[in-house]
């Protein structure tokens, strides 16, 4: 008998939001839906695969759930556990088929695989890293209104608790709802794992924008990833007449959480929200003050997300404007009534295909950050640079999109002359910086190293090898960095940071006296394969360099406190043309950058740099600052 192959995808049912859709007579029948999860990546019960790893163990309850087996040929069959509130078996099924879908969205996008970050641990003083493969995930960890990314754990714990809802109407007093069970909070959750493993100096709280970009980010994947299922789309577009900027599901997130709270709609809304005086929805009013005044992660974080989502909008709408002039015959108000289902499709795939390609946009920018320091406005022209590279002509205008919904909210990035397209393009390494000979050397010498990795690449059998690999090549990169550019000035013009140890000791950097050289690390190293407009393949290196240096706190009682102050860059090569195309830096000895920190550290009563944060974090004996950001009760 001839072999047959196994197929591409395992499909698994689930909820397109969270369970409360399914118990409402207008929503349920697109809320259960088919996750097309890649076959090769389970591997045993749990679920347990290459990159996730479900672990359902209760201490609350002191239980131990049995693991779900989806190569149960009845389960297949049925393509997956059926939908449900009450069993754990499916509960596991959920947060696996959520997770694996998120990953594959990443994958795409960025044109690599994906890879968590490592366990750091210290071995006789010298700091090691460990492969990390899997991340762990446990759908009963702990009986909170909660859930959150662990990242010394390297786990993501998701909690369950009554419901008290603000009405009756709404659902039991006394439920229990399980955040295990919500779409958006678990590719949120994801999402942190997937930029810890990126950027881990994401986190650090530098700025008002750090800790609001994570969580932003975290939604704006949730909300997006939404328009990839196209029953959800159908449905709401027939249900707001096309209008996607009026109230819908898709503009919210973690519905059954945020009403199990006793909140108004959902936890967080891109778009809009209940009026409390009116109890009516109503859209939201950019606001370019409010930017500026709102600290809190969340109400900051939620200016970024309405900023991506109004984009969104308005490129829909031009998109969709000449099919609105057929069906209204120039009129521009529909009929009264139901719209056709056949112009109920071509919305739909027209708000699909943007919706898509926001997404895209938007992950493929975080390449194009700099590796500290990250702020709105930086990621404003990560995502303007970013499309450009792959989308030189931009037809239907989305960077113009991009760039007005930013302005209308007050975002503004540092260092630009207008908000042109041509002006927030991070700069390309200058033909004319090249013509001083020892930097062209330098450039050169860098793309050298990395060609000659490049043919090596080629051949990771799997993510393991990939990690070793470019660690082995980060370290060998280090090394040469250390030696070659120990003179070299034009290192400090190129990257923001400091290798020479006399320059070093002025700014109060560490040095590392074996090697008698200032201590930097080779942060990451991402090796890229992209397809631009043309059909043309793209193989891009991303390589970003971090340094700290510590500064005196003169504000504190104590001597010996300090600041640490963070600098570093992400370098961009274009292998086939063998150019470092981008240098984004944020400069070491920057006296401005350094001001703005040390007023944020002020801000916040610290002493020592993340003192504060530290302190809120700590719960239960270990860190993560994902817990204090996602306590429901602040």
């Amino acid at each position: 008998m001839e072999k047959i192959d196994p197929p591409e995808y395992r499909r698994l049912c689930g909820y397109a939001f969270d369970p409360s859709l399914s118990a409402q007579l207008d929503t349920a029948y697109f809320n259960h839906l088919i996750f097309k999860v890649r076959w090769k990546d389970y591997e045993r019960p749990g679920p347990v695969g290459e990159y996730l790893e479900v672990m359902d163990i209760d201490p609350t309850s002191k239980t131990c759930y049995q693991p779900v087996d989806l190569q149960d040929i009845n389960i297949i069959a049925k393509d997956g556990l059926p939908p449900s509130e009450i069993n754990p078996q499916f509960h596991q099924q959920m947060v696996y088929a959520v997770a694996m879908t998120t990953i594959q969205n990443f994958e795409k996008a960025l044109g690599r695989w994906i890879l968590w970050s490592p366990r750091i641990y210290y071995n006789n003083g010298v700091t090691e890293s460990e492969y990390v493969q899997r991340l762990r995930i446990y759908p009963h960890a702990f009986r909170d209104a909660n859930a959150y990314y662990h990242p010394e754990k390297k786990a993501i714990l998701f909690g369950y608790f009554p419901a008290i809802p603000d009405n009756l109407g709404t659902q039991l007093t006394g439920r229990i709802v399980f955040t295990c069970l919500s779409h958006d909070i678990i590719t949120h959750e994801l999402t942190h794992a997937i930029i810890d493993g990126i950027n881990t100096r994401l986190i650090d709280a530098s700025s008002p924008d750090s800790l609001a970009f994570h969580e932003a980010f975290a939604d704006i994947v949730a909300l997006f990833q939404h328009f990839t299922f196209p029953e959800i789309i159908k449905s709401q577009i027939a249900k707001t007449r096309g209008d996607l900027q009026s109230q819908n599901s898709l503009g919210e997130l973690a519905q059954q959480f945020g009403k199990a709270m006793g909140n108004c709609g959902s936890l967080r809304d891109a778009i809009g929200g209940i009026n409390p005086e009116t109890g009516l929805w109503e859209p939201k009013i950019p606001d370019p003050l409010e930017f500026p005044r709102t600290l809190e992660p969340h109400a900051r974080g939620a200016i970024l997300v309405a900023a991506i989502f109004d984009s969104f909008i308005r490129i829909y709408k031009r998109k969709i404007a000449d099919l609105y002039r057929i069906a209204t015959q120039g009129t521009g108000i529909l009929p009264a009534g139901e719209i056709h289902p056949d112009l109920i499709n071509r919305f739909a795939n027209e708000a699909s295909i943007t919706a898509q390609q926001i997404l895209n946009i938007c992950i493929r920018a975080l390449d194009y950050c700099p590796p500290v320091d990250l702020t709105f406005g930086d990621y404003l022209r990560s995502i303007i640079t970013a499309d450009y590279d792959l989308f030189p002509d931009d037809e239907d205008h989305y960077r113009v999109g991009f760039i007005e919904a930013f302005r209308k909210r007050g975002i503004y990035p540092e260092g630009v002359k207008n908000l042109s397209v041509e002006s927030l393009r991070w700069p390309k390494v200058h033909d004319e910086c090249r013509k001083n000979k020892k930097e062209l050397k330098l450039i050169e010498t860098l793309t050298g190293w990395l060609k000659e990795f490049q043919g090596r690449s080629d051949y990771f059998g799997n993510r393991k090898d990939a990690y070793e690999l470019m660690g082995q090549f980060r370290s060998f990169l280090h090394k040469k960095i250390s030696d070659k550019f120990f003179e070299y000035p034009e290192f400090l013009k190129l990257t923001g940071i400091i290798v020479n140890p006399n320059r070093a000791r002025q700014f109060n950097i560490d040095i590392n006296s074996k090697m008698n050289i200032a201590k930097f690390s080779v942060r990451s190293l991402a090796f890229n394969r992209k397809v631009d407009s043309g059909g043309k393949n793209i193989n891009h290196v991303v390589l970003s360099l971090t340094q700290t240096r510590k500064v005196i706190d003169k504000t504190s009682k104590d001597e010996n406190a300090f600041i640490k102050f963070r600098g570093g860059c992400t370098l961009i090569f274009d292998l086939d043309s063998s150019k470092l195309l981008y240098s984004i830096k944020k400069d070491i000895t920057d006296k401005h950058r350094l001001a703005v920190k040390v007023d944020y550290i002020k801000s916040q009563s610290e002493t020592t740099e993340g003192s504060a944060f530290t302190n809120a974090f700590k719960m239960t004996g270990f860190y993560s600052p994902f817990v204090s950001i996602h306590n429901s009760k602040q």
